[in-house]
């Protein structure tokens, strides 16, 4: 090897691995009081600083990769457990047993002598405990003793033994086996219409707790009509239905009836809050006799929540179940039931048992405390994330009302979902900033997904349902950005749809907020497309309400050429209907006429250049009448206030031209877009789903998800 240049010594002295190791021994030499754990440190190789570094990076990569939209919000990530769950729901109808139920469940219930019983148990085991030393030394010192003591153990255990095989053969003279499983013949009680009547006279005409009683065993033996019965109870928990006339008359009237009855015991009046009626029926004399019998209510009803699919049944159950909000607020582990049935019948029922089922969940998190608020808004916002994983033409409306609904939830307490957005808008920034970072194939699809897209969405919605009566800035220039980095990572033609949507959701919050967002620039890139000669329209199904990618094949196609050019016009028209009165209206349509011009003069079909030209003629002719108006003003443009009141009455009237404009083209897009939904909704969009989902599939494997 030849002798090294002048360069490649200085480079060498400056960069070699062993310069570095040697001046880190020097610097070393001259800290004080160095101990040998930090010396062993001093003298590593630098190799492993650096690949430490790279294995966090890569951890932290892959945590990223790893997070998923709906796991954010953990704190009330388990339910509570329950403290009944080997009680049935069946009442003993002996009314001295019902008092000793009610004592057992106020104790578990509240919790109130848990102190008192933890001190007395402790007590007893040191008692025990001496007693147990004593015992053992006596066995110690006399053998005799223990002797005695073994056959005493001895006789006391065959006496047991007779004692539960007695028990078990007269618990098994009211059964009957058939096939291996255990029916019970004999015990059963036959619930009548006759009956069930003259127990309803009772409870309505004399308040009678007994005749109550019995209701609610028929009401829950109802409730549970057709599920098989748990034998590990007493054969009086075994009720049976006669008729459906029966079955009717006891689950109408308690539905109808219970609440009321149960206030009218109690004395509650009908005027308090909830909060209040809660202290004030846990303070009334008769609460602990009541309890039993109101959580054998509630729990019947749950179970029938979770067991009916009749939608007239659920929903007259829901309406019952906010009726009776103030008793499950005395039972937390109820209501936690309560809200999981009600979350989930709100994500998979539609129309007014979606209604009746958001109600609940309404009521609960705005009339109580804080606490239940954040359980609502958890479980919700996970359902409705999960729920956002596909979003089909035919559930289009549903998925809107789940979103408008959220976003009313969240208007319930701002400041709490405030900080709750920005949780969820901070993890949205995490995983859009991995995609730009690393453009990796499983980050861009995180993206690119619907619950990415879902969750943007109802954020957007959100800010600009509140932004004027709170101070959101931080969540609405954190969302534009989020925006404007989807819209950048997706430039591709394939990714129309998606930039449609950005380009939309920075409209609406600039409209709500009063904020200006240029978005000119991002509808202009629309128009960069290739849109050659006029080619024919594509005859393979495709939706593209429910898309976020457009199929290969439609690219060259007359439905993409028409998609680019009418939602550049659409796009256009409602970003200058927003500033359309503005004093600086003339300087923004500049540049877009210049794009609008070329764009008509180069374009060679007949059926794009008509709608060009009226849209520049319309922008012209607003851009005349407000540079007219502004020669007029005797103001400068450091007078805010004469600036922000100009035109404001020609505004509010909305008869000016581009304003007639603006809402003849809106209608023209509405009455496109349900044309669309009508087109792939019944059906014709079951018979093309297999062909959607083909053609995804196929673009999928061709291009990897990447961007174009």
């Amino acid at each position: 090897m030849g002798k090294l240049g002048k360069k490649a010594r200085k480079f060498a002295k400056k960069n070699l691995q062993s310069v570095y190791k040697r001046n880190r021994k020097m610097n070393s030499m001259f800290k004080k009081k160095a101990s040998k754990k930090d010396k062993k440190d001093v003298n590593e190789d630098p190799t492993e600083d650096t690949t430490e570094l790279s294995n966090v990076r890569e951890t932290k990569v892959d945590q990223l990769e790893n997070t998923s939209l709906d796991s954010i919000f953990t704190e009330y990530e388990s339910d509570m457990v329950e403290d009944d769950s080997d009680s049935d729901g069946y009442l003993s109808e002996d009314s001295s047993l019902n008092v000793a139920q009610s004592d057992s469940d106020n104790y578990l219930e509240d919790n109130c002598c848990g102190t008192a019983l933890s001190v007395q148990n402790k007590e007893m085991y040191v008692e025990l405990a001496k007693k147990t030393k004593k015992l053992n030394r006596l066995k110690e010192k006399d053998p005799g003793f223990s002797k005695l003591l073994e056959s005493y153990d001895k006789e006391l255990g065959q006496l047991r033994n007779k004692v539960y095989a007695d028990e078990d053969e007269m618990s098994n003279d009211g059964m009957q086996s058939v096939d291996g499983n255990i029916v019970i013949n004999k015990e059963c009680k036959f619930l009548t219409i006759s009956a069930v009547n003259s127990w309803c006279r009772l409870v309505t005409e004399q308040q009678s707790v007994s005749a109550l009683t019995s209701l609610l065993n028929g009401y829950r033996t109802a409730c549970h009509y057709g599920v098989e019965p748990s034998y590990g109870h007493s054969a009086e928990a075994c009720h049976r239905i006669q008729d459906s006339e029966t079955f009717c008359r006891v689950l109408i009237f308690m539905l109808n009836e219970a609440d009321n009855l149960f206030r009218g015991l109690l004395g509650l009046s009908s005027s308090n809050s909830r909060k209040e009626k809660v202290v004030e029926a846990k303070n009334s004399s008769k609460w602990n006799t009541l309890k039993p019998l109101i959580k054998s209510y509630l729990r019947s009803t749950l179970f029938l929540l979770n067991q009916a699919t009749d939608v007239e049944i659920l929903t007259f159950s829901l309406t019952r179940v906010r009726a009776s909000m103030t008793f499950f607020v005395a039972f937390p582990s109820l209501l936690h039931r309560l809200i999981k049935t009600a979350v989930h019948l709100w994500v998979t029922g539609g129309g007014t048992l979606s209604s009746h089922a958001f109600l609940v969940i309404r009521d609960l998190a705005s009339g109580f405390s804080c606490n239940w608020f954040d359980n609502c808004f958890m479980k919700i916002y996970k359902s409705f994330v999960g729920h956002c994983q596909i979003v089909e033409p035919a559930q289009l409306k549903h998925t809107e009302y789940l979103r408008n609904s959220f976003v009313e939830l969240c208007s319930v307490d701002v400041q709490k979902s405030s900080s709750k957005a920005m949780v969820s808008i901070h993890q949205l920034g995490k995983i859009l900033h991995q995609g730009l970072q690393t453009k990796k194939k499983e980050a861009v699809k995180n993206i690119c997904s619907w619950q990415y897209i879902s969750c943007i969405d109802i954020w957007v919605m959100f800010i600009s349902a509140n932004i004027r009566d709170y101070d959101l800035q931080p969540l609405l220039f954190m969302i534009i950005q989020i925006i404007n980095g989807v819209a950048l990572l997706f430039p591709g033609p394939r990714y129309l749809p998606l930039r449609i949507k950005c380009i939309q959701w920075l409209n609406h919050l600039s409209s709500s907020s009063g904020v200006f967002i240029p978005v000119a620039s991002l509808v202009l890139d629309v128009l960069e497309h290739k849109i050659g000669k006029e080619g024919e329209k594509s005859e393979k199904a495709f939706s593209f309400l429910t898309s976020i990618k457009l199929p290969k094949h439609w690219l060259k196609s007359r439905n993409f050429q028409e998609l680019c050019v009418f939602s550049a016009i659409e796009l256009l028209s409602t970003h200058f209907a927003q500033w359309s009165h503005h004093i600086s209206f003339p300087d923004l349509a500049i540049i877009p006429l210049i794009y609008m011009r070329k764009f008509h003069e180069t374009t060679t079909i007949e059926s794009f250049k008509r709608p060009v030209k009226r849209f520049i003629d319309q922008v012209e002719q607003n851009v005349q009448f407000v540079q007219k108006k502004r020669d007029e003003m005797p103001f400068s443009p450091k007078d805010q206030q004469s600036v922000e009141s100009f035109l404001q009455l020609e505004k509010f009237s909305g008869n000016t031209p581009f304003t007639q404009y603006y809402k003849s083209i809106m209608d023209k897009a509405a009455a496109r877009n349900i044309a669309l939904n009508k087109k792939f909704s019944g059906v014709e969009y079951i018979a093309n789903k297999r062909e959607k989902v083909e053609v995804d599939m196929a673009d999928a494997e061709s291009d990897g998800g990447h961007t174009e």
